[in-house]
């Protein structure tokens, strides 16, 4: 019986550990988020959008499955690319980003995923803790769209309200 258990638990770590090595990696711990940040926002500026920010890790499953979910809807990935610049941060032990993160609030309070919506200029329009956006083992098609759509250019314009 302890053989039996010993083999499920090495069987158990040796998947797990195979998923995430093998998995492309989604957050760059060596780049420098500060100066991504500053290029998405001379970028939001030209194109007249906010900019969607999405903090986590490589070792974060919520953040593959929250890519994967995005990457794979249609509907998401064009309010995404009509709206925002994406920009990912990392939260690792390689790099914590202490002091853009502390610019922005402390967004890591949330856990991770994190989001994190700045306007075409950098400010700080809101922060998202994207468990609210879950449903299950997932996430949810129709509050995912919603927050995008809620934090776009055009809803946070005084003229689409004239």
């Amino acid at each position: 019986m302890k053989k039996i258990i010993l083999i499920v638990f090495a069987l158990f770590f040796f998947y797990s550990s195979y998923g995430q090595k093998n998995k492309i990696p989604l957050y760059n711990p060596e780049s420098d988020a500060k100066v991504e940040l500053t290029s998405a926002i001379e970028l939001a500026n030209k194109e007249n959008k906010n900019i969607f920010i999405q903090i986590g890790g490589n070792w974060c499953s919520w953040c593959y499955l929250f890519h994967d979910f995005c990457k794979n809807s249609p509907d998401i990935s064009t309010v995404i690319n009509e709206n925002y610049i994406s920009v990912k941060v990392n939260y690792s032990k390689e790099n914590y980003n202490k002091a853009l993160l502390a610019e922005l609030g402390y967004p890591q309070r949330f856990g991770f995923p994190v989001f994190v919506i700045l306007d075409k200029n950098g400010d700080l329009i809101h922060i998202q803790d994207s468990s609210l956006l879950e449903d299950g083992k997932g996430y949810n098609f129709e509050k995912v769209i919603n927050f995008l759509k809620n934090w776009s250019p055009e809803a946070l314009s005084p003229e689409t309200y004239n």
